[in-house]
């Protein structure tokens, strides 16, 4: 970040934060409505789980923690993140939530810790929060605010600008990862054949959505879960520990690159079947 110049260091720290999803591309895509997967414990049925990838990526970057979860008799939603602004996003989920029965354990990654963090405020079904490499904003915090506190992150020197025409014809900016950058900054612990395809099917982020201030968070009132990746080159470490000891959140650490999804599955299933035992 310091070696960035002063002019450019609000899109740079606003752009740390993107990281996201990484993981993409290279898994076949599972969603299929919560009902269509219901298993049950001694107790009833498992909550749905609801996971919710950050920039850079797809729900495909999900894939391999779904076969896990799906395995162990959990429903799952994979829901797919428009990446476009904060409040739209956080609505867009909502909508998602509001048609899942029963209770529900809501997974973010990266960017997508944000988005649950706005819209799970409120929902009385979702019962635990798990932000994987990920950020927990406080009201009015944006990822960049975040990012910019710690040092560390690199990602700011890897992004490609590219200008684009809003929906409504405002201007705005969509961020990529440099190709040739891709693998280093987000997934160096994943193999390359797999890195290679993540980086052709990354789908961008707009600028605008790494800027914009959070509202209330949901990890005040509902029990959450952190996986810290040690090796994140997109949300430093430091900063990760910060926010789950902020939000009083069970943290768990595990020596991953920001795309701890595709590269750790184990571990992310884990810490969200932690997270859906606690569910009552």
């Amino acid at each position: 970040m310091n070696l960035i110049p002063r002019a450019g260091r609000t899109r740079t720290a606003m752009t740390v934060l993107a990281g996201a999803g990484v993981a993409a591309g290279l898994l076949v895509t599972t969603v299929a409505p919560a009902s269509a997967d219901k298993g049950t414990t001694d107790r009833g049925p498992k909550p749905t789980v609801v996971l919710v990838h950050g920039a850079f990526a797809d729900s495909t970057s999900w894939n391999a923690v779904i076969d896990k979860l799906r395995q162990d008799g959990y429903p799952v939603v994979a829901v797919a993140n428009p990446l476009r602004s904060l409040s739209g996003d956080s609505a867009y989920l909502k909508d998602v939530l509001a048609g899942i029965d029963g209770p529900v354990v809501l997974a973010g990654h990266s960017y997508g810790g944000s988005v649950i963090s706005n819209a799970a405020t409120g929902n009385r079904n979702v019962k635990a929060l798990v932000y994987l490499a990920a950020f927990l904003p406080e009201k009015g915090e944006s990822a960049g605010d975040l990012a910019a506190r710690f040092p560390g992150s690199t990602l700011g020197e890897a992004l490609r600008p590219v200008p684009v025409t809003n929906a409504d014809g405002s201007r705005g900016t969509d961020l990529y990862i440099q190709n040739d950058k891709f693998r280093q900054q987000f997934a160096a612990d994943v193999p390359r054949n797999t890195t290679d395809l993540m980086t052709v099917t990354q789908r961008p982020v707009t600028e605008a959505a790494l800027a914009e201030g959070a509202a209330e968070p949901a990890w005040k009132t509902i029990p959450s879960w952190v996986l810290v990746a040690t090796q994140d080159r997109n949300i430093p470490a430091g900063a990760q520990e910060f926010m789950a000891r902020r939000a009083g959140a069970t943290t768990t650490q595990v020596r991953a690159s920001h795309a701890v999804s595709v590269s750790q599955p184990g571990k992310v299933t884990g810490v969200i079947e932690n997270a859906a035992r606690s569910v009552r």
